[in-house]
């Protein structure tokens, strides 16, 4: 646990205990770790929701917490989640809410669980979320008992551990906060900031708030909201006056102009703040705060992506939520290194694949200048194949989220939403990764022969894709939406593409070029690709396609080859964080900063561009090839004070086979 969290802990703690805390009207809303103290086991407990149950002989422990990062690993469980454990798994936390708080309101929220978890607060039902990477609330206040022993009880299910084509994780491995309000408050994720209009020396700043009174009668109030520039001055404010009925919801449009902006960029990551303040008189209830930007991001079908009037490609990655050894229960000091790591070498876009991220990668983002593509699903309904022997190996399991997405899809999407769209980092919301990967599950008669009828037909995508991007735009219109396509020629075959603002292409650089003269006014970019030179060639060269998100920047967990690796190599960077010569190479092409690195060839080139090693210590009868990457104009490379050849930054530098000898350099 970080130094961050044990210091939360203490707040949170001492907030909860009886008598030790009294909220006045400074204290509106409090908002407490309740990261810390949990009880654990895993099994199944027909009564562990229940108060009285016996939890003593339990495991004491911290949350975030994967409990499948623990092992044990066996080649029984499936290659797609990395051959970990799943199972099933309770999580019981005492507290005592002091009866100062008795006429407040008390939820309880998790950044994430997974999955198919179900909570109780002593003993009553809350409510249950399948999906293991969304966020969620429940409010606690009807069955809390005042100055005395209360438990969250949560169950999480992971039995069918084989759902997943990428290592999940298991149990609560997101933050949990406890949120002490007044019954007339700020909504849940229920501020949305906009700025519709920025000109060079004003900007409009819209802002929505919901408002919830869960009094029984009616309340009169005004709202306060501030813009906060970042020296911390309110540089802007309005304020409002309603009256809001008993356990009644209505949301406030306000508009503010906010003089001489600073606008958020990749250099200049500059963040304002929207401050709510909800007040009974003179005396403030509720009070929030919410980080946005000032920035325009727009995407031109023949210009590509442009932020703030400027050209700018997305020079991307795509990361999963697993972090190595740590599994999916990250730190936010993991999370940060990472992203310095990667924009060092000159990414600035990060892709979500295939899930609602952390919220704290989101801020980090934010704060250190990516720009972001959010993705929802990897799957609609039925289920895609998840390999459980290896990689495309051997008969799959065929259940997942599929089996809910009917039920939840809108639901969950729609929180993604609200959860994320103040970030400006974010430019994408994406829908869903490769849902038209062929025969997986959706076929076509345009496949020809691979065209599998007795497979759901493609058509089915609209029926599962056009809630999703309704939901999308009822929330949020300034971001387009789109999906990472895998097939497009299927997708076309149906007019899925149609339902989008923007077309992500997964590997489908050859059709780039054909594609934007028959649909001119399709915007086009690579939502995932390989590591190859002419991936970032189709890039480069077409001002029409926005950029690239390369399959990964980092090593992953999950879609294991077969027993016993446990883990994908396609990243820039292992699984440690330390950089490959993938990572170098990429380097020569997106960072400004002056740059030469040698590694040698193993011969195998393959999907991923090459297979570079920084292994020096070959036999004395060996052949080697040495690779140069570089964005200096010119380059030499020697052997033993020896010349080898000199070649400018337009050319590739790459030696010719020589017997190995101890010693090389470049210059």
């Amino acid at each position: 646990m970080s130094l961050k969290h044990s210091f939360a802990l203490i707040l949170s703690l001492a907030g909860l205990v009886a008598g030790s805390h009294h909220i006045a009207a400074a204290d509106a809303r409090t908002t407490q770790s309740f990261d810390a103290g949990w009880r654990f086991s895993k099994g199944d407990f027909a009564s562990a929701m229940m108060p009285a149950f016996d939890d003593s002989g339990w495991r004491i422990l911290n949350v975030p917490h994967d409990w499948s990062i623990e092992g044990p690993f066996s080649a029984d469980y499936g290659s797609g989640n990395g051959f970990a454990p799943g199972g099933l798994g309770w999580y019981r936390k005492h507290f005592q809410p002091a009866a100062a708080q008795k006429d407040k309101r008390v939820a309880v929220e998790f950044d994430g669980v997974y999955d198919n978890s179900e909570v109780w607060i002593n003993g009553q039902f809350a409510g249950a979320r399948p999906y293991g990477y969304i966020g969620f609330q429940y409010d606690l206040t009807p069955y809390l008992k005042w100055d005395a022993d209360n438990v969250v009880a949560v169950r999480v299910d992971h039995s069918r551990f084989a759902d997943s084509r990428f290592y999940t994780g298991s149990g609560i491995y997101r933050n949990v906060r406890l949120t002490i309000t007044d019954k007339l408050h700020i909504a849940h994720w229920g501020t949305s900031v906009t700025t519709p209009k920025i000109k060079k020396d004003s900007a409009s700043v819209r802002v929505e708030t919901t408002i919830e009174n869960n009094f029984a009668d009616k309340r009169k109030f005004s709202l306060q909201t501030d813009i906060v520039a970042p020296d911390g001055k309110i540089v802007a404010s309005v304020t409002t006056a309603k009256s809001a009925a008993g356990n009644s919801v209505q949301t406030l449009v306000q508009e503010i102009k906010v003089s001489q902006p600073q606008l958020w960029s990749l250099a200049s990551p500059t963040l304002y703040t929207v401050k709510n303040l909800v007040k009974s008189g003179e005396t403030i209830v509720d009070e929030t705060e919410t980080p946005f930007g000032i920035r325009t991001a727009t995407f031109d079908a023949n210009k590509g992506f442009f932020l703030n009037g400027i050209s700018t490609k997305l020079k991307g990655v795509c990361i999963h939520h697993d972090a190595g050894s740590l599994g999916a229960a990250v730190p936010d000091q993991v999370l940060e290194r990472r992203l310095r790591l990667l924009k060092e070498i000159g990414v600035n876009a990060i892709r979500t694949s295939h899930n609602p991220p952390d919220p704290e990668l989101l801020n980090l983002c934010d704060r250190m200048g990516f720009l972001v593509m959010d993705e929802a699903f990897d799957e609609f309904t039925p289920s895609k194949n998840k390999w459980v022997v290896g990689w495309n190996a051997g008969v799959a399991s065929r259940f997942g989220y599929g089996e809910v997405f009917a039920q939840w899809s809108v639901t969950d999407i729609q929180d993604m939403i609200r959860r994320d769209r103040n970030h400006p980092s974010i430019v994408l919301w994406s829908i869903g990764n490769e849902i038209d990967y062929a025969n997986d599950p959706f076929s076509d008669p345009v496949l020809g022969q691979d065209y599998h009828p007795e497979n759901p037909p493609a058509k089915d995508l609209l029926k599962c894709a056009a809630p999703l991007v309704a939901a999308v735009k009822s929330l949020d219109r300034s971001r387009p939406v789109t999906a990472a396509l895998a097939t497009v020629a299927m997708s076309d075959a149906v007019g899925f593409p149609e339902l989008l603002d923007a077309a992500g292409y997964n590997y489908q650089e050859a059709r780039y070029a054909a594609d934007h003269k028959q649909f001119p006014q399709r915007i086009i970019y690579g939502s995932e690709n390989s590591h190859q030179y002419g991936a970032w060639r189709a890039v480069q060269t077409n001002d029409y396609i926005a950029g690239q998100f390369l399959w990964t920047g980092i090593d992953y967990l999950g879609e294991a080859r077969a027993w016993p690796v446990r883990a994908s190599g396609a990243g820039l960077f292992d699984l440690c964080g330390f950089k490959k010569p993938l990572g170098w190479f990429r380097q020569s092409l997106w960072s400004d900063q002056p740059m030469v690195y040698l590694c040698v060839s193993t011969g195998d080139g393959g999907r991923r561009g090459f297979a570079g090693v920084e292994n020096w210590n070959w036999s004395s009868n060996s052949t080697t090839t040495v690779l140069c990457f570089a964005n200096c104009p010119e380059v030499t490379l020697t052997l033993n004070d020896k010349v080898i050849g000199t070649k400018n930054l337009s050319e590739a530098m790459i030696a010719p086979k020589r017997p190995f000898a101890p010693s090389a350099k470049a210059s």
